[in-house]
């Protein structure tokens, strides 16, 4: 873990109770003397440098040594848009983006999308937190919705499509928004009207589920 969330981060002093105790004193094993580094949501920027002072059976406490601004964010922009699929499939890759530095996920009600699936956003951004935390990152993965792909498109005009189609991904310079279609890909109706667009694939004979397509990507155009 590179950093801990933490309300209270900046404070003189830190005392920790609950699971956060048992996860760093029972699972971490940390001891006197050890320094962890905190930040809190509100000026996610900052990192606090503290020192464990006390190992009590039930909390520890620590002190404050130093803080300092210090950021780490993606070197480039990528706003994925996902028709949706299975949450279980789209909670199970989350944390791989947020690693990866993608910036935004657009969820869209696509016409091949089950329309049982309900989005937990709150459910997503802890997901998301876990991985910041594991990562490093300090920038927050935005979220949204749109209820189909025309007013995605009408917003973002530029938008480049993952797609069955001759033409492989290359180069990668400019691409901000990218539209992936959920399982069985588009319909007809929704290929009719990204005729327009850009369209393009990976550099691989297999067909890929929606997820890996999102994984693949994202690899592609961020790392």
């Amino acid at each position: 873990m590179i950093y801990i969330f933490e309300s209270r981060a900046g404070e003189p002093i830190l005392t920790l109770k609950g699971e956060l105790y048992k996860y760093l004193v029972k699972v971490r094993r940390h001891a006197l003397g050890d320094t962890l580094g905190f930040r809190s949501k509100e000026k996610i920027g900052v990192l606090h440098h503290y020192k464990i002072v006390s190992i009590e059976p039930r909390s520890l406490t620590l002190e404050l040594e130093k803080s300092k601004i210090y950021e780490i964010k993606p070197s480039k922009y990528l706003h994925i848009a996902w028709c949706l699929i299975d949450t279980k499939s789209i909670e199970k890759v989350l944390p791989s983006l947020c690693e990866m530095g993608v910036a935004k996920i657009s969820f869209i009600l696509c016409d091949r999308s089950q329309k049982n699936f309900k989005l937990d956003f709150k459910r997503l951004e802890r997901i998301v937190e876990a991985s910041m935390q594991q990562s490093g990152r300090t920038s927050l993965m935005e979220f949204d919705t749109y209820k189909s792909i025309a007013s995605f498109i009408e917003k973002f005009p530029d938008t480049k499509v993952f797609d069955f189609t001759e033409k492989t991904l290359e180069g990668t310079a400019g691409i901000q928004e990218v539209l992936v279609g959920c399982e069985g890909g588009f319909s007809s109706q929704e290929r009719e009207l990204l005729s327009s667009q850009e369209v393009f694939r990976l550099n691989t004979p297999m067909v890929l589920r929606s997820e890996s397509a999102v994984l693949g990507v994202s690899a592609k155009i961020l790392l």
